[in-house]
């Protein structure tokens, strides 16, 4: 966690001010349940409001960490420098609990917390993506697959399937978050031997958690686990956008671009520069916020009642992630908000290659003409090496470039060289006759390959 990659909000989460305020409001919510349980009296539980609810200050952590230093124990140095203020009363603060009951409540309110700032991220590039969505819902551009042309989609497809795979992200974290806000108040070894269960459930209202059903010493793991499997996967998709962004901005590609700043610069060595650092960084960041999701999965199986091999994996990948995903969602935000698209290199590209994305299509109307479908991928993939033939690729001699014979330079002065070869290949007999072609030609290709966009976007948005 380095302020770099930090955003105040969300680092102030993790700082000791914010730990420590919720370590006090744990005990202090226990000594009041206490009270009134008559376990406690309830002059004692006053005090500690009265004289332990005090901001925690430079001055006031650093008395903690000086305590420490002679303890070995974060927990007693707490306490310590609460009884410091509290005087004889102190004696009834952490009545039968035990330190687990406070750092693992702690960890559930921190990581709650951080939640709530993830999903506001979160609802913010749903709705960049969702208003880039539609305004590119109609921005013909080629499909890839292997990174080799396929057939036309949108733009806004693009951002579409972006939004979906995000709000499954979302969902993911909401039940994460959900599953994390347990609170743990019942003692060594979690029997509740030394404390009413009642005092758990009070703290827990309190702090807006849910008591847990079975703590042992520690909260089970299993939840913080699916915590950071859900951080992971937001993670993923956050690169799953950056990576597509960054094909796209190669510059034999340029369909999409970073936002480039006045002034900005590109390279300290070539003025010319205007390189994909924001999407290359939220890759980077990806990979930040993964590296929590084993060590968490790992943490699930303790030794017996507890032990601690949890704690120090902890203390770093909650801050790191969470900090870091909140930093990166941001920024991806902005990407996305800012994004350049270019339709006119989109269409360049859709048109570069004499219309051989629409072999499928073609295929599949030889085989309701009756063609096997062996048959007619046969007929059709001869007539689309033929279209590359036509453009000086030979598939036959990759290395060389094709000789072209009349046909080929023929064909080049069509806008669809696959039907025009089609309709010189004496093969196809009447399975694909020159009215055929015609009715082919006359349905746009982009509007055939995009007429159920609207359909699409129903499902994702619930409107076109």
């Amino acid at each position: 966690m380095i302020p770099r990659y930090s955003r105040p909000e969300m680092a102030a989460i993790w700082e000791p001010a914010n730990k420590f305020r919720i370590w006090f409001l744990i005990e202090a919510h226990a000594c009041d349940a206490q009270a009134e349980l008559g376990v406690i009296p309830k002059d004692a539980a006053k005090v500690v409001w009265e004289k332990g609810d005090k901001p925690y200050t430079p001055e006031r952590i650093a008395r903690i960490d000086e305590i420490e230093l002679e303890t070995k124990h974060d927990v007693i140095a707490f306490t310590t420098e609460l009884a410091e203020r509290m005087g004889e009363p102190s004696r009834f603060v952490h009545q039968g609990m035990t330190s687990s009951d406070v750092l693992d409540t702690c960890l559930a309110v921190q990581m709650t917390q951080a939640a709530e700032i993830l999903l506001s991220d979160m609802d913010r590039v749903l709705a960049a993506l969702e208003k880039r969505a539609f305004e590119t819902k109609d921005m013909i551009c080629m499909g890839r697959s292997h990174g080799i042309h396929a057939e036309p989609t949108t733009m806004g497809l693009k951002f579409a399937r972006f939004h979906a795979e995000f709000q499954r992200g979302k969902v993911r974290l909401q039940r994460a978050r959900d599953e994390i806000a347990t609170c743990a108040i019942s003692g060594a070894v979690g029997t509740f031997a030394n404390i009413d269960p009642r005092v758990e459930k009070h703290v827990a209202g309190k702090l807006g958690l849910t008591p847990e059903p079975v703590s042992t010493q520690v909260i089970p793991r299993d939840r913080h686990a699916a915590f950071f499997a859900a951080l992971g996967i937001i993670a993923s998709s956050m690169e799953n956008v950056a990576v597509e962004v960054r094909h796209l901005q190669r510059t034999e590609v340029r369909e999409a671009q970073e936002y480039f700043a006045p002034g900005q610069k590109g390279s300290s060595a070539m003025p010319h520069k205007r390189n994909p650092i924001l999407t290359e960084n939220l890759t980077g960041l990806a990979r930040i916020v993964r590296s929590a999701v084993t060590p968490a999965l790992e943490n699930v199986a303790l030794w017996h009642e507890r032990d601690i091999s949890h704690s120090s994996v902890e203390r770093m990948i909650g801050p790191d992630a969470t900090v870091t995903l909140d930093f990166a969602l941001d920024r991806l935000a902005g990407l996305i908000e800012k994004l350049v698209v270019y339709p006119e290199n989109m269409m360049d590209h859709l048109n570069a290659f004499g219309g051989i994305h629409d072999a499928q299509r073609v295929l599949l109307f030889l085989t309701q003409k009756g063609a096997s479908r062996e048959d007619a991928y046969r007929i059709v993939q001869r007539n689309a090496m033929r279209v590359w033939k036509s453009f000086g690729i030979d598939p036959d001699n990759p290395s060389q470039e094709a000789e072209l014979d009349d046909l080929d330079r023929e064909a080049a002065e069509h806008d669809n060289r696959l039907f025009f070869f089609l309709s010189k290949d004496e093969a196809l007999g009447d399975l694909l006759t020159a009215d055929d072609l015609k009715g082919l030609l006359k349905v746009d290709s982009a509007s055939y390959h995009t007429r159920h966009v609207d359909d699409i976007f129903r499902r994702v948005f619930g409107r076109n």
